[in-house]
This record gives C-alpha cells, sequence and structure tokens, in this order.
C-alpha cells in the first residue's frame, strides 16, 4: 500500500460495548498508530477507571442481554449532542451488534461517515431457531443496511452467522485478536525443565463449566500428576462455585486476574500447555472463535489445548503446532495429556518456536493496513469493489 493512503488523519468514533475490556484499547492503540483520529464510547462494566477518558453511554452488566438492550435505548435519545464533530467524522466502528444500532442512529445524522460493523462474537441469540433469534436477526439486517464494511476476527464466524457476511460483501476485511506490538520488545526464553507435573493454563475470562469440571476431574484422579494454573477473571454467574472448587483441589491453583501484556510473560513462562477448549456456546460461537488465548500462548511458547471440529482446531492442524483432544469427554482429554512424553512436548514447543513472530503479533504493518482498509471503503450507495485481508500487510 502507498504511504499516501494513510497520510491524513482520519476522523472515526469507535462505539464499544464494554469500555474496561483490555482488547478494545488495543483496537483503540492500532487505529491511531494506523493514522486515525479516535473518539471513543461505550459502556462501562464496572467502577475501575479507565485507561484515558472515554465517553461512557451508561453501564451494564455480562451476559445481561436484555439490562444491555435497555441501556442502548435509553443511550438514543440525543446521541448525536454528545458527538460536537460528527459532521467531519470519517468513519463510524461500532462493535458488536447492540453498538450496531448506535452506529446506524450516528450514521442517518452523518450521512457522510461510513459505518463499519466490527465482528468478534457472535452471541446465541443471532443463531438460535426461535422467535427472538429471528427478531434479534432482522434487527441487525437493518442496522447492516447502513454499513459500509465488515471487521472480524474469525473464518468460523462466515460459517455460524452468513448474514453480515453476504450484506456486506466484498467489504470484508479479517482482523485477528492479536497481541500489538508498537515495540516489541525481546522475549524471555524459556527455561522451564520437562520434570514434574505437567503444568497446564487456563486465562483469560474463566466461564466454561465443562472446562472447570473436566479439569478438576483430571486432577483427582491423578494427583500430583497435573497442576492447572488459572489467571484472569472468573464469570461467577456461570461458576458460583469458582472459588470453593480451587480452594477444595490442591492442583488448582487461581493466581487472580493480570494485565496484558505485561504479565504475559510470567503467565505463560511457568506453564507447558495453553488451554484453548471453551465449551460456554458448544456448537456455536465457542466452535467458531479464535481466542486471544492462542496468539498470547503461543507468543510466549506455551503448547495450545485445542477441540477437534473448533476453528482454532482447523488452525492450529494448517500450521502444525498444539494438541488436539478428539471429543468432548474427560476420557480423551486424560488420554491426549497421558500420551505426552518429555520428547514429545519439546517437539511440540518447538514447533510453536518455529513460526515468525507475525503469526501471533500484529505491529505497525497491520495498523496501516486497516486505517488504509478505512479509508477505502465506499460511502453507502457507492459500487462495491474489492476485499481485504490484513494478512496482506504481512506479505
Amino acid at each position: 500500500m502507498s504511504a499516501g493512503k494513510t497520510a491524513f488523519k482520519m476522523r472515526l468514533i469507535y462505539l464499544v460495548h464494554d469500555l474496561d475490556d483490555a482488547a478494545i484499547w488495543r483496537r483503540v492503540q492500532m487505529l491511531r498508530a494506523g493514522g486515525a483520529e479516535v473518539t471513543l464510547a461505550g459502556f462501562q462494566r464496572s467502577a475501575r477507571p479507565l485507561p484515558e477518558p472515554a465517553l461512557v453511554l451508561g453501564h451494564t452488566a455480562n451476559g445481561k442481554m436484555a439490562q444491555r438492550a435497555l441501556s442502548v435505548l435509553k443511550a438514543l435519545p440525543g446521541l448525536d449532542k454528545q458527538f460536537p464533530t460528527l459532521q467531519e467524522t470519517d468513519v463510524i466502528i461500532a462493535r458488536n451488534l447492540e453498538m450496531l444500532a448506535l452506529g446506524a442512529y450516528l450514521k442517518r445524522r452523518a450521512p457522510a461517515a461510513r459505518l463499519v460493523y466490527e465482528l468478534l462474537d457472535v452471541h446465541r441469540l443471532l443463531s438460535g431457531n426461535g422467535p427472538a433469534s429471528k427478531a434479534i436477526r432482522a434487527i441487525e439486517a437493518a442496522a447492516l443496511k447502513s454499513a459500509s464494511g465488515l471487521l472480524y476476527s474469525s473464518e468460523g464466524f462466515k460459517r455460524g452467522h452468513p448474514q453480515p457476511f453476504e450484506k456486506l460483501a466484498p467489504h470484508l476485511c479479517l482482523i485477528e485478536n492479536k497481541p500489538l506490538a508498537l515495540d516489541p520488545a525481546q522475549l524471555s526464553t524459556r527455561t522451564r525443565p520437562l520434570e514434574g507435573p505437567l503444568q497446564i493454563g487456563w486465562n483469560g475470562i474463566l466461564r466454561c463449566r465443562w472446562s472447570l469440571d473436566t479439569l478438576d476431574e483430571l486432577t483427582r484422579n491423578a494427583p500430583g500428576h497435573f497442576r492447572i494454573k488459572l489467571r484472569g477473571r472468573p464469570a461467577l454467574d456461570q461458576l458460583p462455585d469458582f472459588h470453593e472448587r480451587v480452594a477444595a483441589n490442591p492442583d488448582l491453583e487461581f493466581g487472580g486476574p493480570y494485565t496484558a501484556p505485561d504479565d504475559l510473560d510470567e503467565i505463560y513462562d511457568a506453564v507447558d500447555l495453553a488451554w484453548l477448549i471453551d465449551r460456554y456456546e458448544a456448537g456455536e460461537n465457542s466452535d467458531w472463535l479464535l481466542p486471544n488465548r492462542l496468539y498470547e500462548g503461543c507468543l510466549h511458547g506455551a503448547v495450545p489445548v485445542v477441540l477437534s471440529g473448533t476453528e482454532v482446531a482447523r488452525r492450529t492442524e494448517t500450521l502444525g503446532i498444539g494438541v488436539q483432544v478428539a471429543e468432548p469427554s474427560s476420557a480423551s482429554v486424560a488420554q491426549a495429556f497421558t500420551d505426552l512424553s518429555n520428547a514429545d512436548l519439546q517437539k511440540l514447543r518447538q514447533a510453536v518456536a518455529a513460526k515468525p513472530r507475525s503469526t501471533w503479533e500484529a505491529g505497525h504493518a497491520e495498523c496501516r493496513a486497516l486505517v488504509s482498509w478505512l479509508t477505502d471503503l465506499p460511502t453507502l450507495g457507492a459500487p462495491r469493489s474489492g476485499a481485504t485481508h490484513l494478512r496482506e500487510a504481512q506479505s
């Protein structure tokens, strides 16, 4: 791409559903590094101070879709008045469906702006067959009429939720959930010896009941052979007994929340395997997404553990890395881990380490490619031509 495409300062409004999500601030960094001037606005789910000022539209709660929908409706009246420079805005990015409704509202008041839908999760309501799911898809379809393009993080979403891809093709841009490295630091060399219990790390938002039950059972059936290290935020609405289960099992260790990327070296240098299996929305979003843990773990040398038949299993199989569990059963997990020798584990580590850093990490080239793609999007009603993957920035 030519330097001229990002020479000007694009004015951009970024609408987000959770200002407490570190991935949102990473995207803001990415947009700025690519040459955009970003106004950030959205909902917050905690009372914690934000990393920098943002327009807080209200407070919502994780998993409470009705409450989140009501918050969106409350935010609509007069929303445009909260953006004094709305008429000078070039692009509005709406992260997830509830923000798309707000984005479509702003687009009607600033017709020259291009609206972009950022699809990073497919909520179960979007993929169901009941009346509520059909109504939600109808709302999405109506909002998509105002959009010019789609950002998405996994090819699996095309199979699971084709509607936005069909409506916005070919203006689609794949942007994976990679850590951002604008000034790459030297990663530490993994020195953990291949001895003692097999160390398995489960990190991030911990909300999968099946994973907690399976890892608890795995360690109880073979005391001292496996050590499960958990870091992040347990979703207590899904796992109300999380802390009690951990306290009752000496081979489960919860180290509390962490900050990415600052704590990733410490977290992944202490484990052999990174647990990527998620059955929270089995057969739907959990099977279609590519989680942050894939990129963070592999970047720091941990071997990914995936479930056969999922999008992340397809990716690791293509790359020739990882441990694949044949089916979602505790017996299959135990078999996959019991069969691992130290020699096997060393080969698995080497396969991960052999991949270029750009497989797991985004840099300046991807930032520029993203803003260039946004710049080239047609305004609504213009001829649609061209499609982009941010992978092209690495070629």
